[in-house]
């Protein structure tokens, strides 16, 4: 699922292409992708682009009189901008927004389709889809920290929570608790004040780099991010089970849970302590090694 370092630049980059454009058009090329019928989406022809706009993991066309386009992208949807008049792919299109300077398309990939398209009216009926998580990268220290404690849940559940930190998913908590070493079992209601200050430190940090590079890449690739992907190679853990940790070498471990995983360094991050995988463990049993150095 595209995360804030990703968001932030489509965001940026739409921005830079379509304020002050119209809208002149939008093709739904599938009937699922639309949650709202009113206002009817066919009133947003010819309307006036006043800018683009992050909510959460949403990207949102702020459109003249109050209205909006939210878009949510959720695990494999992508954004892709096209020349003007330039014709959507026939696998995986689900809608194209026509402007003056270029098509924007929306495509998932997969057959399961998650993605979703609201047109709503009024700041209030926007503010109504926030699930209401702080800005990690320009809250104040005491506020994070609130946060972090409000519930006593693993870190990795902690900073995933929509409802706690806004835009934050299963790649970049991954790169944050290992920039913090921390690990992704702690429990966020028990964390010292240094550890905090520590997470807070990583969060930020690992934020603002990895958005800087994305920045770069889109500029690179002609003013848009055309590989947007939760697995990269620059990545010190996450989607690296098994290689080397950039820091200490020892291989990455992970746990697997339903259609996510986590990705850590046992050596940074848990004092050696290999945690269990739910799944592997049970069946290995006496056989799972318990330390980093077991594995040989």
């Amino acid at each position: 699922m595209p995360e804030l370092p990703d968001i932030t630049v489509y965001v940026e980059s739409l921005d830079a292409k379509v304020r002050g454009d119209r809208l002149a058009r939008v093709r739904l090329l599938n009937p699922f992708l639309l949650r709202t019928a009113v206002p009817p989406i066919a009133s947003v022809e010819g309307a006036r682009i006043e800018g683009v706009e992050r909510l959460g993991k949403r990207v949102v066309i702020v459109l003249e009189g109050e209205r909006f386009l939210v878009i949510h992208l959720m695990i494999a949807g992508r954004l892709h901008w096209k020349p003007a008049g330039a014709k959507p792919p026939s696998k995986g299109a689900l809608a194209a927004f026509e402007f003056g300077a270029g098509t924007l398309v929306l495509t998932e990939a997969g057959t399961t389709r998650r993605a979703s398209l609201h047109f709503v009216a009024g700041r209030a009926a926007l503010a109504a889809m926030d699930p209401g998580g702080i800005d990690p990268m320009t809250c104040e220290p005491a506020a994070f920290a609130a946060r972090l404690a409000r519930e006593n849940h693993t870190l990795k559940r902690t900073l995933t929570d929509p409802r706690l930190f806004s835009g934050i998913g299963n790649a970049y908590s991954d790169e944050i608790l290992h920039r913090a070493r921390l690990s992704p079992i702690a429990m966020s209601g028990k964390l010292p004040p240094a550890e905090v200050t520590r997470l807070h430190d990583a969060v930020r940090q690992v934020t603002a780099e990895w958005t800087q590079r994305l920045r770069a890449e889109a500029a690179a690739q002609g003013g848009w991010p055309d590989k947007v992907t939760a697995f990269r190679p620059e990545m010190a853990v996450h989607g690296r089970y098994g290689q080397p940790c950039p820091d200490c070498g020892a291989p990455v471990q992970r746990i697997v849970y339903a259609a996510n995983e986590t990705d850590y360094c046992a050596r940074c991050q848990t004092g050696g302590k290999i945690l269990a995988d739910r799944a592997l463990s049970r069946l290995l049993k006496a056989s799972w090694p318990r330390d980093i150095d077991a594995l040989g």
